[in-house]
């Protein structure tokens, strides 16, 4: 069973990604932004992190950044998921190493595809 951290400051949203998980048979650890995800991933390592951008300190591309630099977790795939849907966005939320850019509003199964994907 995959364990997937979602870092999200809106609480809806975080809930409405877990829940769409959780019903895949995946276990799912939620974090309200970048501080507490750090501190999650100091004494835990899941199959893959989803990751939004917008929020407050540290916001997402920095814990990306923290993440793919700490060797015990720089293989974890990371989604980003976020509102920001430029080019420019996307660009350099691959560049701090995410593995896949979801772009918000989504459809569900794009979350859940692109997830499955990942954890292959």
């Amino acid at each position: 069973m995959s364990t997937i951290l979602i870092v999200e400051d809106s609480h809806p949203q975080r809930e409405m990604m877990a829940s769409l998980l959780k019903k895949k048979g995946m276990t799912v650890v939620q974090a309200k932004g970048g501080e507490e995800a750090l501190e999650y991933l100091k004494s835990s390592v899941p199959d893959l992190v989803i990751l939004d951008i917008v929020m407050p300190n540290p916001n997402g591309y920095d814990v990306c950044r923290k993440l793919k630099a700490n060797p015990s977790t720089s293989a974890v795939p990371v989604i980003m998921c976020s509102c920001k849907s430029e080019e420019f966005d996307r660009y350099w939320g691959m560049k701090v190493g995410a593995d896949a850019y979801i772009a918000k509003p989504f459809h569900p199964d794009e979350l859940v595809d692109t997830v499955q994907q990942l954890l292959v």
